[in-house]
Formats: structure tokens, sequence, C-alpha cells
């Protein structure tokens, strides 16, 4: 499986600055929003790279949990507003909502 490296350096970076938020709000839609579009145009781009549309599928979603989990990375930093599994959540859910909706007009 090769999200497994990705993961295990996810639950392995022993982030020290959490956030304390809710699950509702504006930014949760902007995570939504922004992973949702970043997967669906990563896995336009992998196709009109001539990439099988199951190898597209793959890279959309990982190309925008990717960026998500490096956002909350940059988050997590002293200076930052602490690491959210919250926001990563809906980063989840929008990934694959963008792959879904990019899925359902390729039909």
């Amino acid at each position: 499986m090769r999200s497994c490296p990705l993961l295990s350096l996810l639950f392995l970076t022993g982030c020290s600055h959490m956030a304390h938020d809710e699950w509702h709000g504006q930014d949760k839609a902007q995570h939504f929003l922004a992973s949702a579009m970043l997967s669906a145009a990563g896995n336009e781009f992998a196709q009109h790279q001539g990439v099988s549309q199951d190898r597209s599928a793959t890279f959309g979603v990982m190309f925008s949990l990717t960026l998500g989990a490096s956002k909350e990375l940059w988050d997590s930093r002293p200076a930052g507003s602490g690491w959210s599994w919250k926001d990563f959540a809906w980063d989840v859910a929008g990934a694959t909502t963008g792959y879904t909706v990019w899925q359902l007009a390729q039909n």
C-alpha cells in the first residue's frame, strides 16, 4: 500500500502544538472545498498525462491529502495555530467528495 509511508509519517510526527478548535466553522468549509477542488484537479491532470483512470484517481486524492497534511504540519509549528485533526478530517471528506464528483462527471 503506497499510502502507508505517508500515514506513518503523520502518526509519528509527534506534534506537540495541537489546535483546540470546533468541528464547524468557515475554515472547515475552506478545508473541504479546497481539498475537493485539488482532488478533482489532480484527477484531471493525471488523466490528461495519459495515466489510467484508477491511477489518476489515486493521484488526485493523494495530491489533495498531501497538501492538507502539509498545511497542518505548517500549522503545528510554534508560531502556528496547531495541528488540527478536525481540519484534516474535513480535508479527507473534501478529497473524497472531489474524487466522487470527478468520477460522476466522467460518465
